[in-house]
């Protein structure tokens, strides 16, 4: 389900009620948590957290370098985390932080899905998001593209 929001309080209207408040209070722990100079915005269909082009315009899809996305899709919420995903170690210490919420992981390519709010250790991805800084991050996708 690609949202073709333009705005995040846009995306937020079309959710149903009990959607909204889901995403709504991940959204909350992602922006409290939120590396500084990264930018929340809607791209690629749902709520992405970015380096802006102005701090690192050379991507390969000549869009923002998504960090973290936020959606709801048609039968589950997600939260991406690309951030954790392109470090090893800090994976390995997400999934282990995640297994010991007791909480039960349903995890896909870089992303985190969820039935409801409760399903999410909310300081296990608060943690993630603060894992980085923009610069680490970008440190980190420069050196991906060199191998």
């Amino acid at each position: 389900m690609q949202s073709k929001a333009e705005t995040v309080e846009a995306y937020l209207e079309e959710l149903a009620e009990d959607r909204r408040n889901q995403i709504s209070q991940v959204r909350e722990v992602i922006l409290q948590h939120l590396p500084k100079g990264m930018e929340e915005n809607m791209n690629w269909g749902m709520i992405s957290y970015e380096i802006p082009l102005s701090v690192f315009p050379n991507t390969y899809n000549k869009k923002p370098l998504m960090y973290a996305a936020l959606a709801s899709q048609k039968n589950h919420m997600a939260v991406y985390l690309s951030g954790i995903y392109c470090d090893p170690q800090l994976q390995k210490e997400f999934e282990e932080a995640y297994r010991a919420s007791g909480k039960k992981m349903d995890i896909g390519k870089s992303c985190v899905r969820f039935k409801k709010v409760d399903d999410l250790p909310l300081d296990v991805i608060g943690k993630a998001i603060s894992a980085l800084t923009l610069e680490q991050f970008i440190s980190l996708q420069k050196e991906k593209r060199t191998k």
